[in-house]
Formats: structure tokens, sequence, C-alpha cells
């Protein structure tokens, strides 16, 4: 067993950002596989393993600051793994009979959950000869973006239920997205270590299950006696996840699910009337309104209010409810761009009549290649035209404001008002692709955005955003930027006015009104008028990009 040293990474580093961990404690790693990845001051570095073996310990939590020449992770060789099987549980690493059988029997767990579980997995295989059944822990692993903590939204399976390999096991909502964890190998599910609604930590157990090789195994009749109960936790509930008829999952979001549980409802009661289903909110008030009165304790009646005397009213209090997962990341990520980028702000109208028209003369054959296709293609391609020649709009600062990040393509970002909060996919390398290749990646993005299947893939890389704030209403804004870019721009509605033509007539155009954000500190006031007025210049003349298109 020996420590990995974090190794000179160049340049004068001596310390780093752990990104992403790339493996989990308890796996077995080849050589050279990749290990971690990390953020030095100039580029993002790949660890690879130094040797065969399997990972015991990881020394840092993602977004945590790593230090060069000091522990980055545990590895144990493959060989030496063999040896200290056969020499025996060293006495202060692996928990006595008496500590396991707490844990089991619903004790909470310990503030070191991942060491701990480490502990234990290593003392029950030490154990597997005499015990002839052993209960693996399923490690919660890394799932990217630093993200230390995810909340359990749904379970697919119940304890006891035989799952297979890459079977999804439960539904996890990160500060970003939702997140399916499937089973690392067949077997039985044997705990549940947290119930829905609960905050589950990286590199903690989150289930423990019985390898089916190990089910299978001459010795099974020796298995320990089943788990009487499973760990208690705050919100009291069963661990197995509501379904509806035929065992069919319920969609909804955590907080329909929260208000459902304190309201002592069952998912599969309500009418949902969202997509395939989905219960909505608005179907869990309206059903409390109208379809399921609250039992009211008796009470004595009310004394009539004499005339001239106001009628007293009964005092409510508020309803708390905690900010979690991508509205408290949005939350976090607003207050600190507002707090630290000075924003500029310049607003335009553009006259979109012609680009409406091509569109409507367009959208047929869309149609017919299985594309639907409205504006946003349009607005990001003439904005990956625009940035040709205004690079620094789709720029990047480093974090001491000392160096400007050019990026070499245009990766624009959509703000999309999921059911969980505000999220930014981004359509990669927009110069490159199609109009209709726009327009299906942009179909694809607002889907999985709105059901909360977006992928972390998805969400990085970003170099410059549009926030559709007109589909809902409004003209003008002021666009909080999406750090590390430095600008954004909000669409308001198109609105049919009039306006004077060239020979002064008075006539009806489409007018969509634009208000752009600009990080000030690289960003003046003449380069984002500049830049708009070219951005303006291919939407008002669309025909114009074909000069252009590469």
């Amino acid at each position: 067993m020996s420590d990995f040293i974090l190794p000179d990474i160049g340049e004068g580093i001596v310390e780093c950002e752990l990104v992403k961990w790339l493996v989990s404690e308890g796996e077995m790693i080849e050589e050279d596989q990749p290990v971690a990845e990390v953020m030095t001051d100039k580029a993002l570095v790949e660890i690879p393993a130094p040797y065969k073996g399997r990972v015991t310990r990881l020394y840092h939590q993602e977004g945590e600051i790593a230090k060069v020449h000091e522990p980055l992770f545990e590895l144990v060789a493959e060989g030496e793994e063999g040896e200290n099987a056969g020499e025996g549980p060293a006495p202060s690493s692996a928990p006595s009979p008496s500590s396991a059988i707490g844990t089991e029997a619903g004790q909470p767990p310990a503030e070191s959950a991942s060491e701990t579980a480490s502990a234990r997995v290593k003392g029950e295989a030490e154990t597997a000869g005499s015990a002839g059944e052993v209960t693996e822990d399923f490690i919660l692993p890394d799932i990217g973006e630093g993200i230390v903590e995810c909340e359990v939204v749904e379970w697919r399976v119940a304890e006891g239920d035989e799952i297979e390999e890459d079977q999804p096991v439960v539904d996890v909502m990160t500060d970003k997205a939702m997140v399916e964890i499937t089973a690392p190998k067949a077997g039985r599910v044997t705990q549940l270590y947290y119930q829905k609604e609960d905050l589950a930590k990286v590199h903690s157990p989150l289930f423990a299950f019985v390898p089916r090789d190990q089910e299978s195994a001459p010795a099974a009749a020796e298995a320990p006696a089943p788990k009487q109960s499973a760990p208690p936790t705050v919100s009291g509930q069963p661990a197995a996840a509501k379904a509806g008829p035929a065992g069919k999952r319920i969609p909804a979001s955590p907080a329909v699910r929260r208000i459902a549980r304190e309201h002592e409802l069952d998912l599969a009661d309500l009418p949902g009337s969202g997509k395939d289903g989905r219960v909505l909110k608005s179907d869990v008030l309206e059903y409390l309104e109208h379809g399921k009165k609250a039992p009211q304790p008796a009470a004595a009646p009310e004394p009539a209010a004499q005339p001239g005397q106001p009628r007293r009213t009964e005092e409510q209090k508020a309803r708390v409810e905690p900010i979690r997962g991508v509205q408290a990341a949005m939350a976090k990520h607003m207050a600190s761009a507002a707090a630290n980028i000075p924003h500029f702000i310049y607003s335009e109208e553009i006259d979109v009549t012609d680009l409406l028209t091509l569109r409507a003369r367009l959208k047929p054959e869309a149609e017919a290649a299985g594309s639907r296709l409205t504006l946003m293609p349009f607005i990001m391609k003439a904005m990956a035209l625009a940035v040709r020649e205004y690079p620094v709009l789709n720029s990047q600062l480093n974090k001491e404001v000392t160096e400007i990040h050019y990026q070499p393509q245009c990766n624009i970002g959509m703000a999309v008002d999921s059911k969980s909060g505000l999220i930014v996919p981004n359509v990669k390398g927009v110069e490159k692709l199609t109009l209709l290749e726009i327009a299906d990646e942009v179909a694809r993005l607002t889907e999985a955005a709105r059901s909360g299947r977006v992928s972390q893939q998805d969400l990085r890389g970003g170099t410059i955003t549009i926030s559709n704030i007109g589909a809902l209403g409004g003209t003008y804004a002021a666009p909080i930027i999406n750090a590390p870019e430095v600008a954004i721009v909000a669409l308001g509605r198109t609105q049919k006015l009039p306006r004077f033509d060239a020979s002064g007539q008075v006539t009806e155009r489409a007018i969509m009104t634009v208000s752009w954000a600009g990080d000030h500190r690289i960003i003046d006031g003449g380069t984002i008028a500049r830049f708009c007025n070219r951005w303006k210049s291919y939407l008002e003349e669309p025909q114009s990009m074909l000069l252009h298109l590469g």
C-alpha cells in the first residue's frame, strides 16, 4: 500500500484544483489508466495511475486544492492486496464484529462515511471464508463539476431486489442535472443507506448488495441474517420509490414530491397534467384544494362577530422550503457574477421581417428532413459569424484577471427554464454546423434540460450565452453574465410595430428587441456596439450570411 504523490506538472506550479475524479474508492485500476483531472493555472491535466492495483482512499474532494509533492490518493498494488489478505486484518483498520452488526442494524453512519465504508468492505472481504456471502457497499462516485453531495430523488429498486449489471438503481439530483446511477455488477440489494430527498455524500456508501457470484457460492447458506432495518433518516419515509400502476414510476420534480410528502399524498393518486403524465406543482395544489381536504381537528364554533367589530383571522405561517440542487447552484453563481463582474448593458432593436419570411420558406423543407426550424438557429449562426470579427466576445478571463483566453470555437449556450431551475446547455462548434444541425441540437438540448436529463458534457465549455426571455414576454432586460464567459444577450418579444420605409411611408415591421451585457473589464461600449451592429446586419439581411459561410 502506498500513497501516490502529486508530481511536478510543469511551469513552476505548486498547487492545482482537483476538477474531477475518474475513479472511486475500492475500484481496480490499470497501469496508465486516467485517475483524476486537475486544473493548473494554464490547462487541464490528466493524472494517470503509476501501476495496476486498487484505489483505497481519495485524499481530496472535487473542487479542493491539491499541493504538489503531497499525497493525492492511496493505491494498493495487485500483488500486495493478496498478501495483505493472507496476513489478516490489522486491528486498527478492520471494524469489530459488534460495530459491523451495529451499523447493519440501523445505526447512523459516521461523518467519515467513505473511510468507514472502505473499512467495512475490507473486513467483510477478509471474513468471506467463514461468512460465505460478502456484502459490498456501492460507493457514490464523483459525478463531476466539483460536486460533493446530491439529493436522492427516486430509488428504482427496493431492498431484496435482484439487479443486473448496468441496471438503473437510483436517480440523484446534483447542482446541475439529474444523474442516473447504475449497478456495477449483478446481485441482490440488501440495504439502501438513504431515503428519498436525503442528501448523499460523494465517496460515501449509497447502497449495499451481494454480488451474484457470491450468492451462488457453495457457502451461501452460511450468509449473515437479513438486516432488520435501514438506517434511520430525517425524512422517516420508506426507502422504496413510490410507483404507479404495474410498478410504473410517477414522474415529478423533487419539490413536488416534497409537497406531496408533507401532505401525506400518494403521487399515484394525483392526475399529472405534464408531459408523460408528469405531476406538476399545480396538480398537487389543485388536488389539495378540490380533491382532498386535509383533516382538521374539531374546533369550537367561533362566536358571531358583533356589529362594528373586525372579524378575527388566524395567523398564518410562511412555508419554508430549502434551496437545493440546481436552484442553489444558480443562486451562488448569479450572486458571484453580479458582485464581481462590472456589467455594461447595451440594448438595440432588430428588424426580423425578412428573416421571418425566409424561415417560412425554409420551414417545409426542414420539416421534411425531420427538423424544427425556429429563429434560434439563424440567431446562433449569425452570432458565430460576428464573433469571427470580434473574438473578444467569445473569450474568457482567468481568475487573476491577468489574461484573456480567446476560445477556439463558438459554443453558444441557451438558458433553459427547467422544472429544477435555470440551466445553460450549449451547442458546440456553431461556426461549423449547418442551420439544420443547429436546429436539431437546440431541440435535443431543450428537451433534455426540461426533463432534467441533460449531460454534464452539454453543460461544460460554453463561450457565450443567449437568454430567450421574449418567448415568455417582455422587451428589454439586464441579463447577468454566465461566468467565466464575458457576454450574454437577452432576446425580447418580437412585435409588429409601425416603421418608416425608404420612401417615408409607414409600414408594418417585425421588431425584436435585444439586450446585451458585457464584462466591462475587457469589453468597452464601442466594441459591443460594433459587434451588435454586425450581428444585426446578418439578421436583418439573412442572405448576406451566405457570403461568409465556410
